[in-house]
């Protein structure tokens, strides 16, 4: 996979999720990898409200992004992102979900199964 990231880190991230996702046959991590290959202009910002809105119950939730604490969630959702806000954290554990890092949602689920992309 091509990157133009300066970001050492994320390069590495995107290109172990893009070869674990062929490896896998797990679309979910090849389509996470391309969109962190993204310019940082174009990657995504997510809301809480847009969070509360589009996930179900006790889902599992990707952003290849970051998790902005705009807005109020109510719902027991696990959440992996590249980032989170400071109230986007407290809030999300406060309604009794999970903030995960994508490295760690990727450890625990490798073959990407139950996993949504919202951005």
């Amino acid at each position: 996979m091509n990157l133009r990231n300066k970001n050492e880190h994320l390069k590495a991230l995107a290109d172990k999720l893009y070869k674990e996702g062929v490896k896998h046959k797990a679309s979910v991590w090849r389509d996470v990898a391309e969109d962190l290959a993204k310019p940082r202009r174009i990657r995504f910002e997510v809301n809480l409200n847009d969070i509360e809105k589009y996930a179900q119950p006790k889902e599992t939730i990707i952003v290849p992004g970051i998790v902005l604490g705009n807005g109020v969630i109510k719902k027991h959702v696990t959440i992996a992102a590249l980032r989170f806000s400071g109230s986007a954290r407290q809030r999300i554990e406060k309604a009794g979900g999970a903030c995960l890092s994508i490295e760690e949602l990727y450890e625990k689920n490798p073959k990407g199964r139950g996993i949504r992309i919202i951005g």
